[in-house]
């Protein structure tokens, strides 16, 4: 991408880049790294044309969550959380990932975009 002066990198970091998380102190530390590398060679290879950015998603209907999904006390909580009143689906993923690899985002370059119902609003 360098050489050719031209890309776009898309990581996935995560809510808990942004916060400190309940019993995943591993996992923070990992999307709380992948916020701050896609900064840092935002910082290095803007100058490249190469656009580094991350989507951060926040409960997202997977197999991934089906058990938080199907604990009726824990769903609950959740989605009294998310000022959308639902979980994500795996789509709302690719409408994000869709706009950072298109030209629509040549002038973004080191953002983490929280896809998350508004989550981090509240």
């Amino acid at each position: 991408m360098i050489q050719r002066k031209q890309g776009k990198i898309i990581n996935i970091a995560s809510l808990l880049s942004f916060q400190g998380g309940i019993l995943v102190p591993a996992y923070t530390a990992s999307k709380h790294a992948v916020a701050g590398l896609t900064k840092s060679f935002a910082n290095e290879w803007a100058a490249h044309n190469v656009q580094v950015n991350a989507i951060a998603p926040g409960y997202i209907a997977t197999n991934n969550t089906k058990q938080i999904r199907e604990d009726k006390n824990r769903n609950e909580e959740i989605l009294k959380r998310i000022p959308a009143e639902r979980w994500g689906q795996p789509n709302d993923i690719a409408g994000a990932a869709l706009f950072l690899s298109s030209p629509a985002s040549d002038y973004v370059n080191g953002h983490v975009l929280a896809v998350d119902g508004g989550w981090l609003a509240r």
